[in-house]
Order: structure tokens, then C-alpha cells, then sequence
């Protein structure tokens, strides 16, 4: 069955869409990420604007990501004091990414921008995430002894404060470094930005696993939320009929991402995580590579 986007000016078919999203929320709830990251590429795969995509992703990403926090929140896993921090940076990233993003689309380099970030970033990201849980799964077998948390330069810095929950005593410049940046990216990328966010929290803040997801969570609703917002007033591209099919599946995919995720450890939920990065960087690094059916098309004037 085919509904029409009013604001992507085009049709898609409906189980299409709430399939999508449902499996958007999956991840949400398993790994602790928003599953824009996903969402966004695959929706400007379909053939939606990119403006509605990024637009309309951060709206969708938001509504999975608050059923994903619900269930995380039950389960004792969200170090509110640590997200209120990673919040306070993100938001101001967010006017500013928003602002980024307004300037790309007037000078129209919106599609081939949104499209080299998330190769760059995801690459990147994915890479890493992918080294460092198979070196963990080997400690663990190998079953050598290791520090609870690593301590690096971001350890050393002034300004501290003791977040009890993740029993961290650190400062506060770092979480609110890497809040500002997860910011910007969820503006330009339409991501909650949970696949950056969980890595950086582990290996730069040196947050539990457990406390990660949950707590990730908790900055994604919040920033997504200024995102949609900004998006709304200034670009105007949120399709609330687009937006509400993928909530419709995204909701009811957090809770079975959220049950499934306490059954994996933290490496093994770490390397999936990495695995699914890269297949979507790659993938999109092949759109990109490949040589278009046709040069030229017509479309809404995005």
C-alpha cells in the first residue's frame, strides 16, 4: 500500500516504512544509539530528499529513542548526572550544527556533504570499535587481568566532579566536549548520535558498558529533540506523515532491542555495533563510488 509524503513530495509504500523504523528502534534499544546513523542513509536510498531525510530522521530517531531510555530507565541503567552534562554540550552543538547545515543547503552541497560525513565518521568509527572489542574478547579468553578504567589525558584535566553511578571522578570538560560534538552531528548527519557517543563515553570518559547504553540514551532523546525543533523552523523539512509510519515501528522495535541487549557482554555488543558502521559506511561509500543509472533527474526544489 503507497502513502504520499507531502513534504518529500513522493510515494512509498507503508510497511516499507514501518519496517524500516522497526528495525531502526531494534538498535536503539540494543546497542544504546538513536539508529539515525542508519535510518537517514537508508531513507535517502529510497529516493527522500536528503533535507527530509536528515530532517525527518532526527524526528523519528527521537520517539525510538525515548521507548529504548524507558526500558533502560527500569533497568537502573542511566547515569542522569553524566547525561546532564553530555546534554548541556550537545544542545549548544546542535544550534551550531543546525546553523552548518542551513549554509550547505544554500549553497547546495546538502546530498554530497551529509554523504561524506557519514563515510568519514562511520569509517572511522567503525574501525576502531571493531579493533578494540576483538582485542578485549581476546583478553577475556586469554583471561589476563585489566583495570576496571583506563586512565588517559582527559583524566588529568581540572574541573572535576564524582559521577557516583558510573564511579568516575573526572572533569567535566571532556563529557561536555564530546556532548558539543555529538551535537553538531545530529544536526548535520540527522543522527542521535549514540555511534559516536557510546564509543567516546567508553574509551574516552571510561563509563561502564552497562551504564553507557541507557545513559546515551538520555543525551540522544534530549538532543534529537533540539534538532527536530530547529529543523522544523528553519529548513522546514520534517514529513510528520513520513515521521509518524517509522515511529509507529520504531517504538515497538526498542523494547525488543532493550530485552535482547542484557543477554550479550560488552564487547560482543561493541563489535556488532562496529560490524553494523562499517557495512553502512561501505555501503554508502559504494553509492557514492558507483556511476548513476542517469546523470540528470528532476525532483522537489530541496
Amino acid at each position: 500500500m503507497q502513502v504520499y509524503l507531502p513534504i518529500a513530495a513522493m510515494s512509498v509504500d507503508v510497511l516499507l516504512l514501518v519496517g524500516v523504523g522497526f528495525g531502526v528502534g531494534w538498535l536503539s534499544g540494543l546497542f544504546g544509539v538513536g539508529g539515525g546513523f542508519l535510518l537517514t542513509p537508508v531513507l535517502m536510498l529510497l529516493g527522500i530528499p536528503s533535507t527530509v531525510a536528515v530532517a525527518s530522521g532526527a524526528n523519528q530517531t527521537l520517539g525510538a529513542s525515548v521507548s529504548g531510555l524507558m526500558a533502560q530507565a527500569r533497568r537502573g541503567n542511566v547515569d542522569w548526572q553524566m547525561g546532564g552534562v553530555l546534554v548541556a554540550g550537545g544542545l549548544v552543538g546542535s544550534v551550531v550544527g543546525v546553523q552548518i547545515f542551513a549554509l550547505l543547503r544554500r549553497a547546495g552541497q546538502v546530498d554530497a556533504a551529509v554523504a561524506i560525513f557519514y563515510v568519514v565518521v562511520l569509517g572511522s568509527v567503525g574501525t576502531l570499535m571493531v579493533m578494540e572489542s576483538v582485542r578485549a574478547i581476546f583478553r577475556r579468553r586469554n583471561a589476563r587481568a585489566h583495570r576496571l578504567h583506563n586512565h588517559t589525558w582527559a583524566h588529568g584535566l581540572p574541573f572535576k566532579v564524582r559521577f557516583r553511578k558510573s564511579r568516575l571522578y573526572i572533569s567535566v570538560i571532556p563529557p561536555l566536549g564530546v556532548g558539543f560534538l555529538i551535537g553538531v552531528l545530529s544536526a548535520v548527519m540527522g543522527v542521535g548520535g549514540g555511534f559516536m557517543l557510546v564509543p567516546a563515553m567508553i574509551y574516552i570518559l571510561g563509563m561502564p558498558t552497562a551504564v553507557v547504553i541507557g545513559t546515551s540514551l538520555f543525551q540522544v532523546v534530549c538532543v534529537t529533540a533540539s534538532v527536530t525543533f530547529l529543523q522544523a523552523i528553519q529548513v522546514g523539512g520534517v514529513d510528520i506523515v513520513l515521521t509518524l509510519l517509522l515511529l509507529l515501528g520504531g517504538v515497538a522495535g526498542a523494547q525488543f532491542g532493550a530485552a535482547m541487549g542484557g543477554k550479550l557482554r560488552g564487547e560482543e555488543t561493541r563489535a556488532l555495533l562496529g560490524l553494523l558502521v562499517l557495512s553502512v559506511a561501505g555501503s554508502l561509500l559504494w553509492d557514492l563510488w558507483r556511476v548513476p543509472a542517469t546523470l540528470f533527474s528532476v525532483g522537489p526544489a530541496w
